[in-house]
């Protein structure tokens, strides 16, 4: 599943080049009254994960992007690199899980996509109590630089390393069903991470808070910010599940996704 906040053009933020880590009044205007949205997601949709781009915690490398609403490191994260590597269990140097982590009851994983080992995260566990039981997770790939993994290893930050070059998303989300008993994942990344995982097949429900707010602007963030379709791939068709009116003109629409919409 993929949860966004969106203007109705499907803008993920402001302009080209505007960190909303920084704060915008122009965006605080039009999401007046939403909240937090992470806070809405878990309330809601009780995930086991979220995924992040690693564009939260770059802005440098993104376009306007703020947390949940974000880039994928630059030239994207992409699924099916065909170079992707083995995770054999008891691995140290493909897959760190240490015990103390893994096995607290009920543990929930906030999992940031950071392929080139980029991202230093300011919390292993967040301090808000709205995060209790929720904890940092890495997916990773054999570009990472080796003394990266071992920092993430000093601070008992998990990581998985999936992919050679780049993170295989549908390796990932296996990794994480079958070595953590992940069922529910959550996207509330930003274009380029929701449009690989579209691109792939590997979203099946798309969540959106639609914003009374039109902004356009050629090369801002948008929703599902994939390659164009080739000329025989086709857009993916979806049903729509719910429509609800929230506070201020917003929103909240839920689909699921069927598939390609042609043959």
């Amino acid at each position: 599943m993929t949860h966004n906040v969106v203007s109705v053009d499907g803008r993920l933020t402001i302009a080209p080049g505007v960190s909303l880590l920084a704060g915008d009044d122009r965006w605080a205007a039009i999401t007046a009254g939403l909240g937090d949205p992470y806070a809405w997601v878990r309330q809601t949709h009780d995930p086991e994960v979220i995924l992040e781009g690693s564009g939260s915690f770059l802005p440098h490398a993104g376009e306007g992007v703020q947390p949940g609403h974000v880039e994928a490191p630059s030239g994207g994260e992409r699924a099916g690199d065909a170079d992707q590597v083995s995770l054999p269990d008891g691995d140290a140097d493909r897959v760190f899980l240490p015990d103390a982590v893994v096995s607290s009851s009920g543990r929930r994983w906030f999992t940031v996509v950071d392929g080139r080992g980029r991202v230093n995260l300011e919390y292993a566990e967040p301090p808000d109590p709205g995060w209790a039981g929720w904890h940092a997770l890495v997916l990773t790939s054999g570009a990472a630089p080796a003394a990266h993994l071992a920092q993430l290893r000093a601070r008992t930050i998990p990581y998985l390393v999936v992919g050679a070059r780049r993170v295989d998303l549908a390796r990932a989300l296996d990794e994480l069903a079958r070595l953590l008993g992940v069922a529910t994942v959550i996207c509330t990344g930003g274009g380029r991470l929701g449009g690989a995982l579209l691109r792939a097949g590997l979203v099946d429900e798309i969540d959106l808070e639609v914003l009374p707010a039109a902004i356009g602007g050629r090369g801002t963030p948008a929703l599902f910010d994939a390659p164009p379709l080739g000329r025989n791939e086709w857009p993916v068709r979806l049903e729509l599940r719910s429509v609800e009116r929230a506070g201020g003109g917003r929103l909240r629409l839920r689909y699921d996704v069927l598939g390609p919409a042609g043959p």
